[in-house]
C-alpha cells in the first residue's frame, strides 16, 4: 500500500494549534496519524493567508511562528493555487453552490489529486471534485 495524500483544510490547523477543547484533540489525533504514516499532507498558501491572521493581528509572533514551522515542516507540502487549480475552481464555482475560498481549497488539492480531503465542513463532503477521492469531516476522518 501506497503513501495517501492527504490535503488539509484550514480549520483541521486552527483547531491543532488554538482549540484545547474537543476539536483540537481530534485535530491532534488526525494529524498524529497521519504524519505517523508518514501519509502526503497538502495545505494550500491560502490556508498559510488565513492562519497567520489572527496571530498577527493580536501580535503574538510565537503562534504564527508554530504555524509557519508546522507548513515548513517535514512531510507537509505547501501548494500554490495554479493554473490548473484556476481551471478547477471554475468547475466547482459554476453552480456558485460551494464559496470561493472553500472552492480555491477544493480546488487546489484537487489540481494535487488528494485521496482525502479533510474539513470540519460537513457540507464540502456532500461535494464532488476531480482529482479528489473522498472529502470527509474530521469527525469521519479514517484514523
Amino acid at each position: 500500500m501506497g503513501v495517501t495524500k492527504v490535503f488539509l483544510d484550514t480549520n483541521i490547523l486552527i483547531y491543532l494549534f488554538e482549540d484545547p477543547g474537543p476539536r483540537g484533540t481530534r485535530a491532534l489525533e488526525i494529524v498524529s496519524a497521519l504524519t505517523t504514516r508518514r501519509d502526503y499532507l497538502g495545505v494550500s498558501t491560502m490556508t498559510l493567508g488565513e492562519i497567520l491572521v489572527k496571530p498577527l493581528r493580536a501580535g503574538d509572533l510565537a503562534l504564527a511562528d508554530q504555524y509557519r514551522q508546522f507548513l515548513h515542516g517535514p512531510g507537509v507540502t505547501l501548494l500554490g493555487f495554479d493554473e490548473k487549480a484556476g481551471e478547477l475552481f471554475a468547475q466547482i464555482r459554476k453552480d456558485r453552490i460551494v464559496r470561493a475560498p472553500d472552492a480555491i481549497q477544493l480546488a487546489t488539492a484537487g489540481s494535487e489529486g488528494c485521496d482525502l480531503f479533510i474539513t470540519n465542513d460537513e457540507r464540502l463532503s456532500r461535494c464532488f471534485v476531480p482529482g479528489i477521492r473522498f472529502i470527509t469531516s474530521m469527525e469521519r476522518a479514517p484514523l
